[in-house]
């Protein structure tokens, strides 16, 4: 585990809801080399840091952020390319985050149901997961379209949890972002967080979930709880 003990499980869980992009896939950093080169094409001077403020939000909060440093026109151009230079990425395969293979194959073995609860819309969201060989051991993915609000609302694990056929109270779920710990947390979950690019600030920490560093250390919690139940 961690210098920093953390709280055992307190339940084995009935199903246990992923994030993708941050903590599944090494998506976020291919994010935002988009973000910050499709400006620099655009003539947009913006620093690198400012992108870090999109991570784990959908598009229309990203949208709304965007527009404290630019236009519409300039969002619309930017977007556009910021797309397809993301998608090149995707295409070429996105790194998986260390660990989530081994947690998959702990989970499937043990008969819990995953699913997934992701901002990235459908199709995008299934695709990547497809393209990354991960699509079989999902039940369930939940795409950002899917829900009328996005995170950090409740109501895309309200519905992920639903679509599994299990109370939110007995999910565990596994994020990476301040806003879908936001979330989940809203949701009723149990929140696991493996922090990526965003560190979780006071505020986010006085929630009480519990914060790993990796999804190995995840694993371990959960093999910790089956080895009591």
């Amino acid at each position: 585990m961690s210098d920093v003990e953390v709280a055992a499980l307190p339940f084995v869980p009935e199903a246990v809801i992923f994030d993708m992009d941050g903590l599944m896939l090494d998506s976020e950093r291919a994010s935002l080399r988009s973000w910050s080169r499709g400006a620099r094409e655009l003539g947009l001077e913006i620093e690198d840091d400012y992108w870090l403020r999109l991570v784990g939000h959908s598009m229309a909060a990203c949208q709304t952020i965007l527009r404290e440093r630019m236009d519409e026109a300039q969002i619309a151009a930017l977007l556009e390319r910021c797309y397809a230079l993301y998608h090149a990425e995707v295409e070429a395969g996105v790194p998986l985050r260390p660990g989530i293979h081994e947690i998959l194959q702990f989970l499937a073995q043990h008969g819990i149901p995953c699913g997934v609860a992701t901002s990235t819309r459908r199709p995008l969201a299934p695709h990547k997961l497809e393209t990354a060989g991960l699509l079989p051991y999902f039940q369930s993915v939940t795409a950002g379209n899917d829900v009328e609000h996005p995170k950090p609302a409740p109501d895309i694990y309200l519905l992920a949890a639903q679509r599994l056929g299990a109370h939110p109270s007995r999910c565990l779920a596994l994020e990476d972002s301040p806003a879908g710990v936001t979330a989940a947390l809203a949701a009723g979950l149990t929140v696991i967080q493996v922090p990526d690019l965003v560190v979780p600030d006071e505020a986010l920490r006085a929630r009480g979930h519990r914060i790993v560093a990796s999804l190995h250390q995840a694993r371990e919690l959960l093999e910790a709880r089956l080895r009591e139940a």
